[in-house]
């Protein structure tokens, strides 16, 4: 489909363009006919719970980390270096479970990458935590406070020249290059270009093609993982892309936790602005990351949970932009799939009276009540999740069996709903895992 028509399609239009070929994705040989099948059912189940139908039952999609390595017996230091051994794991995990969506090969990244250029904002397995251990966020102030301005004159600008250099040792030299703006005429190229001479950026940029081949060679492997399963096990992502709320993209990893409380105190009106020239970016980036193959993007929810705010807060600096994102997100046929980290009890009245049009998102709460859900969001919006990792580790599979029953219960009678976890899985006993998926299946049968 030509750009220019679709611009002439609404948002409903959109979002059937995007699940047809969602449904029949371009290029892919399936390796049987079963298989196929496997993989239309179960596109066609997260289509109708979004869109508030029965399906033929509950879609059980677990939101999946590292625990397919220590399944598999595979360090997540190997899964994140050896891409055969990322591929066993994966195989093994898919093949032993069978859930009805893809835990991606992509999501892990490549150790090797990161090694090249030096990345300080995250330790990974065997680089700052165990070998065994998932990776971890290492929060600061790579934007400083008096640094709004360039930020909201220029986000691409500086994120070139200041951000990524204080986040990538390889890229320091960065800091040293002019803003591409500068380049409107004859006269004032040379001076631009002059800084890429510098022995130090130079080095930067071949850092990154070195980063760029290692990054090929991953992505390659990591989508033969994917697309192996996909065609023997039918088994679709459920993420297509990836964006973020404006309120995260600033207080995850450019101004750090304690920045931005600060900066709702000390300038409001800067973050505010910051928030807003994110709202544009947000759209674009889980327009593009989704593609036109895959309608659903993916938004983890970081920093708007209770408690983290207060509830006047949240109304100011957390849901309006996102609001906007989510808009955004939905007008050019996009489903965004809001990960809800941590309790959203106190969050719900005001996101259900927003108006975000009926049967175009998925909520997924990890510690929410349930029933409240189900009263404020189930005439509007599927929603899912809630089953607790610590009993998926700690728990019994009876307990596990009962806990499935009972959400199925109180929230799946009229469809719209998807069976999950409510936090990232990267520990649990089998047999708990079983118990959720095989549960799901059996119980969510809809007669």
């Amino acid at each position: 489909m030509t750009r220019e028509n679709w611009k002439q399609l609404c948002a409903a239009e959109r979002f059937e363009a995007h699940f047809k070929a969602f449904m029949s994705p371009e290029g892919v040989q399936f390796a049987t006919p079963a298989a196929e099948r496997a993989y239309q059912d179960r596109v066609q189940m997260l289509k109708d719970v979004v869109q508030l139908k029965k399906p033929k039952r509950v879609p059980v999609c677990p939101i999946i980390g590292f625990y397919p390595f220590a399944y598999a017996g595979v360090t997540p230091e190997e899964a994140m270096y050896d891409y055969d051994k990322l591929g066993l794991a994966l195989k093994k995990f898919h093949a032993d479970f069978v859930p009805d969506s893809l835990a991606i090969a992509p999501v892990y990244g490549s150790g090797k990458v990161f090694d090249i250029l030096g990345y300080k904002l995250y330790r990974w397995p065997g680089r700052g935590v165990p070998p065994t251990a998932p990776y971890q966020c290492v929060e600061a102030e790579y934007m400083h406070a008096d640094e709004y301005d360039e930020f909201i004159n220029d986000p691409s600008g500086y994120f070139t020249r200041f951000y990524l250099p204080r986040v990538f040792a390889a890229l320091e030299g960065w800091q040293m290059l002019a803003p591409v703006t500068d380049v409107l005429e004859l006269p004032f190229f040379g001076p631009y270009i002059v800084p890429i001479g510098i022995p130090k950026v130079q080095e930067s940029f071949q850092k990154l093609l070195e980063a760029g081949r290692a990054a090929m060679e991953w992505i390659q492997a990591a989508s033969a993982v994917d697309a192996a399963t996909l065609t023997t096990l039918g088994l679709p992502s459920v993420f297509g892309g990836f964006t973020k709320a404006p309120f995260d993209t600033l207080g995850d990893t450019l101004r750090g936790t304690h920045g931005i409380m600060l900066d709702k105190f000390r300038q409001p009106q800067k973050l505010l602005a910051a928030m807003e020239k994110l709202v544009p970016i947000g759209i674009d980036l889980g327009v593009r990351s989704a593609g036109p193959q895959h309608p659903v993007v993916f938004m983890p929810l970081h920093k708007g949970a209770d408690g983290f705010m207060s509830d006047d807060d949240f109304k100011t600096f957390y849901w309006p932009t996102l609001k906007a994102v989510i808009l955004g997100l939905i007008e050019q046929g996009n489903v965004p799939y809001l990960f809800v980290e941590g309790s959203y009890n106190h969050r719900l009245d005001v996101i259900a009276d927003s108006g975000i049009p009926r049967g175009t998102t998925i909520w997924m709460f990890d510690q929410t009540d349930m029933k409240e859900v189900k009263k404020k969001f189930g005439s509007w919006a599927c929603f899912g999740g809630n089953v607790p990792v610590s009993m998926l580790k700690a728990g019994k599979p009876q307990q596990v069996k009962d806990y499935v029953k009972r959400v199925i219960d109180d929230c799946a009678q009229d469809g719209g709903f998807i069976l999950a976890n409510g936090a990232v899985l990267d520990d649990a006993e089998p047999a708990n895992l079983h118990a959720m998926i095989d549960t799901g299946k059996e119980y969510g049968v809809y007669r």
